[in-house]
């Protein structure tokens, strides 16, 4: 059991197979991704649930242990990665506010002479990623090994079909990559960034694993073997722009209803912190018209809901 303020106890086993019965529900609403193909074939009806505290439980309901992209989720990782190595000289490449436009829009990049809005939509990310590779030299390799290390799941790894897709499709990337390349605003060549932008997107995870990886964040920056990878400060950030920018232009919807800092993927997963407390974890591949997972913001909404527990 977990506690929580007041005496009260969390029985996790409970609450999720409540969020789960939520997220049954939600069957048929949403769509597969399809603009990348390789993820169009996911199974829609699928779904995944999992919790890790921070005293060391770890609990799971349905496919929780059940491979998927990561997608978008692993630019958290990427951001946590660079904020350790780089500190504070991150920010001066990338912003912190919300965009309120499409996850992968061009429109405010023109305007704010390539300096992209927040680290999670894509054009942030790319910036991420290119710092990332600059301080390491292996900017996805990075990410793989922390969520390996972290998860302890030495299998761990990119699907390269997914990745090829990605490369393959990604047009519009190129073009956002290309744009901040214009303004000065990439160290590495675009080519070099889009490649390891895909690889880390384009890995392979489960429920269980991105709970075990995300805890560090619950842990107010403290790895699963003790030390430190981010100070209490920087974690707090992060959580922060988690809370504002985490979930493409849906961000205040999701805090709304969920209340917890989130990230999201159009692989379908959502991983969400409870600082203190927990990283919990969702799975469904139907996503809404923002890109996130119908089912897995439904089972949040009522883990958050029936447990009292949220940031607010």
């Amino acid at each position: 059991m977990n506690g929580v303020p007041g005496g009260e106890f969390l029985d996790w086993p409970v609450l999720l197979e409540a969020a789960e019965a939520a997220a049954r529900a939600t069957t048929g609403r949403g769509r597969v991704a399809d603009y990348i193909p390789a993820l169009a074939t996911a199974d829609p009806e699928a779904f995944g649930m999992a919790v890790a505290t921070v005293e060391g439980e770890l609990h799971g309901v349905g496919d929780w242990q059940r491979p998927f992209s990561v997608q978008s989720v692993s630019k958290l990782f990427s951001l946590a990665l660079a904020v350790a190595y780089g500190g504070d000289t991150l920010w001066q490449g990338v912003g912190r506010e919300p965009s309120g436009n499409p996850f992968n829009s061009l429109v405010q990049l023109e305007t704010e002479h390539g300096i992209p809005r927040n680290p999670f939509i894509n054009a942030g990310a790319l910036v991420v990623t290119d710092r990332l590779h600059t301080m390491t030299g292996d900017a996805s390799g990075a990410v793989r090994e922390f969520l390996r290390r972290e998860s302890g799941n030495p299998l761990l790894d990119t699907d390269p079909v997914v990745a090829a897709s990605e490369a393959e499709h990604g047009h519009r990337n190129a073009a956002l990559a290309h744009f901040i390349a214009s303004h000065g605003n990439l160290e590495n060549p675009v080519e070099t960034v889009l490649e390891h932008y895909y690889a880390h997107c384009a890995v392979a995870t489960s429920c269980r694993d991105l709970v075990l990886a995300g805890s560090f964040l619950a842990r107010y920056g403290v790895r699963a073997d003790g030390t430190r990878l981010l100070s209490r400060s920087e974690t707090k950030r992060i959580n922060a722009v988690l809370l504002t920018c985490g979930t493409y232009d849906a961000a205040g919807e999701f805090a709304f209803r969920v209340g917890l800092p989130g990230k999201s993927g159009v692989g379908g997963g959502i991983l969400a912190i409870l600082p203190g407390r927990a990283a919990v974890c969702a799975w469904g591949p139907r996503l809404d018209q923002a890109g996130n997972s119908v089912a897995a913001v439904a089972a949040l909404d009522t883990l958050t809901t029936l447990s009292g527990c949220s940031v607010f």
